[in-house]
């Protein structure tokens, strides 16, 4: 049994799915109920466990031979690193509990910094934890998600500027569709490439886009000419904070800084694997794309 937790997002739905399609049995773990029919629909058990919830996780994960951990960022939350840290610590006091034979853990690009750069400093926490438990680990590293870019499309559709916080506009960075972080999720808990200790796998797509190429192809999807724009660093919080809680959008805005300065949300240096998604930027974008 293969247990997954947040298996209702885009990563465990996807991690889920290709699990069932190779015959695996694969036990969902939600928060909300309401979500279970599309996982049952492909065959999953279904069980309901609050994250910050040890106790009733380590009942979900009690018989599982591996788990798969993601950490959610709550939009809205008032204190959006404590929040994460408190389920990081829930989920891993239910390890302890039910020492599963693997633990794969959905971590970030980044992780490995030591210094303060926003979210994947929370990453670099969430990893140090799980560190502490004795069972063998895999670490997969995500680049940033090619859907990320959803809330855009409708700007760049009624003005023809994509707005984006990259600043160096044709600077390709790491990126990833997330349906291929939960396949290679998938690959990777029936096949993790390690007995003890643990295994560091970075996941990011065919090839690096930049946000001028991003522009390109939602002008191509929109039948339109579209130009990226970067958004002056001095309204990021203002932006940001239209949409997520101040405390997450400082998270965001530690992101692109060390994005900005280059070299830090990157694969960690003479460590851990790459593997490589086969879903390009156009075929990402395409569903989240309204039809003409």
């Amino acid at each position: 049994m293969f247990a997954i937790l947040g298996a209702a997002g885009k990563v465990g739905y996807s991690t889920a799915l290709a699990l069932r399609e190779a015959g695996v049995p694969v036990r969902a773990i939600l928060r909300d109920p309401a979500k279970a029919d599309r996982l049952r629909a492909i065959g999953c058990e279904v069980a309901v466990a609050d994250l910050q919830d040890p106790a009733a996780l380590g009942r979900a994960i009690a018989d599982a031979q591996a788990v798969q951990l993601i950490c959610p960022t709550t939009l809205q939350a008032l204190d959006a690193v404590g929040d994460m840290r408190r389920s990081i610590d829930s989920m891993a006091r239910a390890l302890e509990q039910a020492r599963p034979g693997l633990v794969l853990a959905i971590s970030d690009y980044g992780a490995h910094v030591t210094e303060d750069i926003g979210m994947p400093s929370v990453f670099h926490g969430f990893e140090q934890r799980l560190r502490q438990l004795p069972m063998p680990k895999v670490f997969l590293r995500s680049a940033e998600h090619m859907e990320g870019w959803r809330g855009l499309i409708p700007v760049a559709a009624a003005s023809g500027v994509l707005p984006s916080f990259h600043q160096q506009l044709d600077k390709p960075f790491p990126t990833v569709s997330a349906q291929d972080v939960g396949r290679m999720a998938a690959e990777l808990l029936q096949h993790p490439g390690v007995a003890a200790g643990e295994h560091i796998v970075h996941a990011e797509g065919p090839r690096r886009y930049a946000a001028t190429d991003v522009a390109e192809t939602l002008g191509q999807l929109l039948g339109r000419t579209v130009s990226a724009q970067a958004v002056p660093r001095a309204l990021w919080m203002e932006k940001l904070g239209r949409i997520v809680s101040e405390s997450t959008a400082r998270l965001l805005v530690g992101i692109y800084d060390a994005h900005d300065r280059g070299g830090l949300i990157d694969v960690e240096p003479g460590r851990g694997a790459v593997r490589y998604g086969t879903t390009g930027l156009l075929e990402a974008l395409r569903p989240l794309v309204p039809q003409r």
